[in-house]
């Protein structure tokens, strides 16, 4: 079992397949990376990927969750599905829906039936400006598909206050009559995002903008959930706000993060890495690893920050960009 000094009990892992993405989302990618950026990724490989999550699951886990960069970017994506279809585990994905339709029956034969799909606007335009992409068709087509194969879809939106914050009552509006879950998320600072607490639009103010459209009611929270969800009584989905900054969700975490270089966060915001594939490849037991990496684990927001209640300067923040850590 996989607990920390906290009394943590970990069952939900996190694999990000790659750190490329079609995409150039401004909370996430930004445009300007430098050439050959991600060519240097010492990835993964099929058989390393099943050897590592083989040891995660004999220690308890009992969720995984694939990401990216866009996961589905990666070439052997589809045999990395089908090998880790064998784990008695929940196994979904997390994607930005552009390629969902290659890969849907894929999902099926693999036991995925829960997708969460990256959009965070509902304007073609707006959507352009933040993913850098013309791709907003193709994943509105996408979350029908999968609506149409009765998949669990939940919609991630990351708000910004000066981009797509009015939108939120739109958001809302889709799960009038569709079955979708979206999930508003509080703007996180990472290293060459250009987080600053101008943009952030905390919970309260999303609630209160829901309020002023719409009556809602709270929804039960599991201890582990990382979002308050609520829904608008007669509506057929909910929505849901990942409140990481304004209002943490630390005390009931029981997640863990690998990523595409083989490296294990035991936080997102944690500032050191566990090197789990360096060992397997040196022929090490990388359990011991693990556990340490577990057991190391802060209280709340990796130790370097409480909440935006204070002044917080992100420069200050040592992590990786989201898109090296996994989504």
């Amino acid at each position: 079992m996989l607990t920390d000094q906290f009394n943590r009990l970990h069952t939900y892992l996190r694999v990000s397949l790659t750190d490329k993405c079609n995409l150039r989302c401004t909370y996430c990618n930004p445009i300007d990376l430098p050439k050959g950026y991600f060519s240097q990724t010492n990835k993964m490989s099929v058989d390393e990927i099943d050897a590592i999550i083989g040891v995660f699951v004999q220690q308890g886990i009992k969720k995984i969750r694939l990401t990216g960069g866009e996961p589905l970017v990666r070439k052997d994506a589809k045999e990395i599905m089908m090998r880790l279809s064998k784990y008695p585990v929940e196994l979904a994905i997390t994607t930005n829906g552009v390629f969902v339709h290659e890969f849907i029956e894929t999902f099926k034969q693999a036991g995925i039936r829960s997708v969460n799909v990256s959009l965070d606007s509902l304007n073609p335009k707006r959507n352009l400006i933040i993913t850098g992409r013309d791709e907003y068709d193709t994943v509105r087509r996408n979350i029908d598909l999968l609506l149409e194969n009765n998949f669990h879809v939940k919609i991630n939106t990351v708000i910004m206050a000066d981009v797509n914050a009015p939108e939120i009552p739109d958001f809302i509006a889709l799960t009038r009559d569709h079955p979708v879950h979206v999930r508003f998320i509080e703007f996180m600072p990472f290293s060459g995002n250009h987080w600053n607490k101008g943009k952030l639009f905390t919970l309260d103010e999303m609630l209160s903008l829901i309020g002023s459209s719409y009556d809602y009611i709270p929804l039960h929270n599991d201890p582990h959930d990382t979002a308050l969800k609520y829904k608008v009584p007669g509506f057929m989905g909910t929505f849901a706000i990942i409140s990481t900054m304004s209002r943490p969700f630390c005390g009931g975490c029981n997640r863990l993060r690998l990523t595409t270089d083989g490296k294990m966060k035991n936080c997102l915001f944690s500032k050191t890495e566990a090197d789990i594939l360096s060992a397997l490849r040196n022929g090490d037991d990388i359990l011991p690893l693990i556990k340490e990496c577990v057991w190391n684990k802060a209280e709340a927001l990796g130790g370097q920050f409480t909440s935006v209640d204070k002044n917080l300067d992100s420069t200050t923040i040592i992590n990786r960009s989201m898109i090296n850590i996994g989504g």
